[in-house]
């Protein structure tokens, strides 16, 4: 369920559904890097201004899904105009800062971003545009990335799925708030 706080800046509405703190795993793929599993915390906060605030770590995983290395950090900020245009602002640990443009989809929690300019430093690798596409689906965020460098068109590279991750106080409150249910429980799922 997608829950709107009173303090979101009304201009966020459409976007309360990446609210929160996120966590799952994904795969990653591009030409010139080891092929891996990667898991991945996100998280989309407000302070009641008109954006979100935006963090993300990945890391490689191993077979049994243990943390190998760190992948990739990101930071940034959301916003979206009352056409539902969204622009995202966001710096990459590897040296990367992207503007990106996109739209929030019609009657769907679905938002398409093209990158629209990029500065990169002397020390990060080649890179020259990307594509993602987040949506909320059956509860979950899902995401996926494309990216071009001038020697690789642009082409799929990272994709996850995402868990919303429950604190130990919104547990407490949801426990506050249960219906009546029999000692058995079993009544609940009739």
């Amino acid at each position: 369920m997608i829950q709107i706080p009173s303090d979101l800046h009304p201009d966020l509405v459409p976007l309360a559904f990446l609210l929160g703190d996120w966590a799952g795993a994904g795969v990653t793929d591009f030409p010139g890097a080891e092929k891996a599993n990667f898991g991945q915390e996100v998280s989309f906060t407000h302070d009641g201004r008109d954006f979100l605030e935006f963090r993300s770590h990945s890391w490689v995983l191993d077979s049994d899904g243990n943390k190998v290395k760190p992948l990739e950090s990101e930071a940034g900020f959301w916003r979206i105009d009352k056409d539902r245009k969204v622009e995202v602002v966001m710096v990459r640990d590897d040296g990367v800062v992207e503007v990106w443009y996109g739209e929030l989809a019609d009657k769907k929690p679905q938002i398409d971003l093209a990158t629209d300019a990029i500065a990169r430093t002397a020390a990060s690798g080649p890179y020259s545009g990307g594509k993602r596409l987040y949506g909320y689906v059956k509860g979950d965020l899902m995401w996926v990335g494309e990216k071009q460098t001038p020697e690789v068109p642009l082409r799929p590279y990272m994709s996850a799925q995402l868990k919303k991750v429950v604190s130990p106080e919104e547990v407490a409150e949801m426990a506050r708030n249960l219906p009546d249910m029999p000692d058995d429980g079993i009544a609940f799922f009739k």
